[in-house]
């Protein structure tokens, strides 16, 4: 999977903008402030239709426009696909249509024809921040991946808003109450066999990643699942079965509280050092390590579990890096199919890549 041609119109800071991208590494370079991590936010909204920077999204419309567009030709498998997504403002919001071969389609018929895997500083937030940043790193890879966890994460949602506006009426409802119940188990435990499954397989290969990226004598990166509800085994019957009997037993807490208590929704992920709570004990280095260890494997999980490579984009990832795990890093990025990294400066070291030198929204190419 690559892109094969990029055009921005009044997206962020660009006015106007058309690049085609090489396969194997793309480097945009330049100073800060000028336009580089907006180049891949428009990539990641083109694979996943959504910022990975604001839920706001018509901060991305060019000051004084209305309308932004962004699309993209991509070679897949299954031959050339074209995406298109205009965002435009209405209010204080903003409308999104989005567009295959030409066509408008709904979000869930767009999602997953071109996956991302997106490495931003801000994901170092996945070691120390609240448990709903290490929750979506789970369902941007498996919704991306599988349409019918998307439908079912969706569907999740919606019942549990219904349910939370419940409780916070206060009025009594057994009935409306269970039926509430029902449909989040079936949803619910439909996500947490995904989620089981997703990283189980994360974990390993981030474990081999970190291994390798922090050397020989060092730390042990082991990532566990710790779903909210816990079954006698990882089966659907057994998960539904503990789920039900969870959500009784809060009940009066729920109603109490006017809040759900029980299911994915309390979803973690531990990230653990030797066995011991990384956000408790590491180092900003070895943060930053271990979160590169889990988008690199991430790459994988989704590359093997698909059968197609996603693409790859990372913004600021080398700063802070020694000489060591930056060229040990680079080194893994060379078997990538297509990625798209920012810096500053071209790193010393760096592999055969196509280069774009980013200044003002403006770029111009030139090669290494």
């Amino acid at each position: 999977m690559r892109l094969t041609r990029l055009a921005l119109a009044n997206f962020r800071n660009y006015q106007l903008l058309e690049c085609e991208p090489a396969p194997g590494f793309n480097l945009f370079v330049g100073a800060n402030a000028q336009g580089k991590t907006n180049l891949l936010e428009a990539i990641a909204m083109l694979g996943t239709g959504k910022s990975f920077r604001t839920s706001r999204e018509h901060e991305v419309i060019r000051e004084g426009e209305v309308c932004a567009t962004l699309s993209a030709d991509a070679v897949v498998d299954a031959g050339e696909v074209a995406l298109a997504c205009t965002i435009t403002a209405q209010g204080r919001g903003s409308r999104k249509v989005y567009g295959v071969n030409g066509h408008p389609v709904r979000y869930a018929s767009y999602l997953g024809r071109v996956r991302v895997v997106t490495f931003t500083p801000d994901d170092l937030r996945l070691v120390s921040g609240p448990p709903q940043g290490r929750r979506a790193l789970m369902n941007a890879a498996l919704a991306q991946e599988s349409p019918a966890y998307y439908g079912a994460l969706a569907s999740y949602g919606r019942i549990l808003v219904q349910k939370n506006a419940y409780l916070r009426a206060g009025v009594p409802d057994t009935a409306l109450n269970t039926i509430y119940n029902e449909r989040l188990i079936t949803c619910g435990t439909q996500l947490m066999l995904a989620r089981n499954h997703f990283v189980a397989a994360l974990a390993q290969r981030a474990t081999t990643i970190y291994r390798r990226l922090v050397g020989a004598g060092g730390e042990e990166l082991t990532l566990c699942y710790r779903p909210n509800v816990v079954g006698a085994s990882p089966a659907q019957a057994d998960i539904a079965g503990a789920f039900a009997v969870k959500l009784k037993a809060a009940a009066v807490s729920e109603a109490l509280r006017r809040i759900s208590l029980v299911g994915p929704h309390r979803d973690e992920i531990e990230f653990l050092l030797d066995g011991k709570v990384l956000s408790n004990i590491g180092s900003q280095g070895q943060r930053r390590s271990a979160v590169l260890a889990v988008k690199l494997a991430e790459y994988g999980v989704l590359r093997e579990r698909g059968g197609e490579a996603p693409l790859l984009l990372l913004d600021d990832v080398l700063s802070e890096l020694d000489a060591q795990r930056r060229d040990f890093f680079l080194a893994q990025l060379a078997e990538i199919e297509q990625v798209f990294v920012t810096s500053t400066a071209v790193p010393p070291s760096l592999i055969p890549a196509r280069i774009f030198e980013v200044e003002q929204a403006r770029i111009r190419q030139r090669e290494l």
